[in-house]
């Protein structure tokens, strides 16, 4: 597991905790996109960033549930990642 989520991890976590498919190629295309757009609400991202906190064992930036589209988000939760790992 590396210290960087990708845009097929977001695709999956998307996926599994909050119920919406979005295909990598697709989330690429769509990456300043709002989250609300890909279907995923803020219950969603609040369990997306659940999950990354308890598979990296970190907590994650307060703003990552707040993020607005998957740039932003992954932004924010790579750069925590880069953090904690330093």
């Amino acid at each position: 597991m590396s210290e960087h989520i990708t845009v097929e991890e977001l695709s999956e976590l998307m996926k599994k905790c909050a119920g919406v498919t979005v295909a990598p190629p697709e989330l690429q295309q769509q990456y300043e996109a709002g989250f609300d757009t890909l279907g995923v609400d803020s219950l969603g991202l609040l369990g997306i960033v659940g999950e990354l906190e308890n598979r990296y064992g970190t907590p994650m930036p307060p703003d990552a549930e707040r993020c607005k589209t998957p740039r932003q988000f992954l932004d924010q939760v790579n750069g925590a990642l880069m953090t904690a790992g330093a």
